[in-house]
């Protein structure tokens, strides 16, 4: 005589422990903004960080394309719920473009061309937890995706990795981007479900 226990689904497949809370696998990679694509040449492309002091640290396309870049196998999570697993990209580490400023901020806002932005701590740029990314699957990042260069930090819901990054501006007091300003909540860990405000 056997016995069945009711809820019993067998053992989770390893894929599964590598989706968050409230998430389903995605094989494609959907394209989701909140306007148009950005079409950003990069023969005027510049990226600028901004210190709380007011002091810019700049990099041309060819000037940023000679630094340091590293490949990135990350696991990302959009908000709508979809998980991409096992994504390969290559970028700066934002380490390597933060070292030697001089700064007292704790947060930064991302900024984008076509005047996207997203917040967060500081604290999740360094330690190799975020990149501007330039490749992704062994090719130049498209547009649709961010191209030329987006801000990869996969540890948070990909609202957070800004396309077409053209800025990073340090703060001393946190302030809300434009998902943020809308409900989405300020932080965004996929593994807490932060989806929104309150959560």
């Amino acid at each position: 005589m056997s016995v069945i226990s009711r809820g019993f689904t067998g053992r989770r497949r390893p894929e599964d422990r590598r989706l968050p809370p409230g998430q389903y696998l995605e094989a494609g990679f959907p394209i989701l903004q909140t306007g148009p694509t950005e079409i950003v040449n990069t023969a005027t492309w510049r990226l600028v960080i901004a210190t709380e002091a007011g002091e810019l640290h700049g990099w041309t396309w060819e000037q940023f394309r000679a630094l340091p870049s590293e490949e990135i196998k990350a696991d990302i999570h959009c908000v709508t719920q979809w998980t991409k697993l096992g994504t390969t990209w290559r970028g700066v580490s934002c380490e390597t473009l933060l070292e030697g400023i001089e700064t007292s901020a704790s947060f930064v806002m991302a900024r984008s061309y076509g005047g996207y932005t997203t917040n967060m701590p500081l604290a999740d740029l360094r330690d190799g937890k975020a990149w501007i990314a330039f490749e992704y699957d062994g090719r130049p990042l498209h547009p649709d995706h961010g191209g030329p260069a987006r801000l990869l930090v996969p540890h948070l819901y990909l609202w957070k990795s800004a396309k077409w990054v053209s800025g990073l501006e340090l703060m001393t007091h946190d302030r809300r981007g434009f998902w943020e300003e809308g409900g989405y909540n300020d932080y965004g860990d996929p593994w807490r479900e932060q989806r929104y405000q309150g959560d």
